[in-house]
């Protein structure tokens, strides 16, 4: 199972536990919880090596997050043990989307360069900032923050790798000085 870990999707991450029968509060890394988390849902728990299949048994949301309940995760102390934990799924188990719209896994790895050619950096992973998302990208003596939007991430070809940018003047420079600590960061 660890050995196929790499080749999963992040659909989740364990924030905490809930209550004291083994709930656990879920920050989801999925536009689809519903479905994702459904009661009879297998997943992959992972955490520093360390991988076990999970099946979920109950889900509801709360604040927009769900709460799981999980198969063999029956008290609050077994819950808590499993926070920080990532929430994976077999890659080929995800349903195709419409185009124009990525999984973040997809993203990761991808080559990122301005439309003149000159290279920014590498996709190091995709965060949400409320309104968004942002591509983290390692330019070599940090990160840069790039707004996933549709005017300045003008292509994106995952074949190629590679995702071309049009980004406003001084953002990458403003990125490069801030040290890229993320979106209002001082």
């Amino acid at each position: 199972m660890t050995d196929r870990w790499a080749d999963m999707a992040v659909v989740g991450v364990i924030a905490r536990a809930h209550g004291r029968r083994g709930e656990v509060i879920v920050n989801p890394e999925t536009d689809f919880p519903e479905r994702r988390f459904r009661p009879g849902a297998d997943l992959f728990a992972g955490r520093e090596g360390i991988v076990r299949q999970v099946r979920v048994t109950s889900m509801r949301l709360q604040h927009g997050r769900p709460v799981l309940g999980l198969d063999g995760v029956s008290t609050r102390t077994d819950a808590e043990a499993l926070a920080g934990c990532e929430l994976r799924v077999p890659a080929g188990d995800l349903k195709p989307l419409p185009d124009g719209s990525f999984y973040r896994h997809d993203l990761v790895g991808c080559h990122v360069e301005t439309r003149a050619g000159q290279p920014v950096g590498v996709v190091r992973r995709v965060d949400d900032a409320g309104g968004g998302g942002w591509l983290v990208v390692d330019e070599g003596s940090g990160e840069i923050l790039i707004p996933l939007a549709a005017e300045i991430c003008v292509s994106i070809d995952l074949d190629a790798r590679k995702i071309v940018v049009n980004p406003p003047d001084g953002l990458l420079e403003l990125n490069a000085a801030r040290g890229a600590g993320g979106p209002g960061a001082a």
